[in-house]
């Protein structure tokens, strides 16, 4: 799998988590104390999250970070 694919496939994955806990974007970037815009971008795959911030995004949405990668 290609590296964007990868990534788009991350982002939504996060997505779907998010919409299923009822948070908007804006909700969980500032539950992960970044911009709104940082969480859009990485929604949409145009942006390689780093481990500390995947690991702030699964804390925010209260599940363990193994959760964003699986199928």
């Amino acid at each position: 799998m290609g590296d964007n694919k990868l990534l788009i496939k991350l982002g939504e994955k996060i997505k779907k988590i998010r919409i299923s806990k009822n948070m908007t974007q804006n909700e969980l970037a500032m539950e992960c104390d970044f911009e709104k815009a940082s969480l859009s971008r990485i929604e949409s795959g145009h942006s390689n999250p780093t481990i500390r911030t995947l690991f702030k995004i699964s804390k925010a949405l209260d599940i363990p970070m193994e959760e964003l990668f699986k199928d």
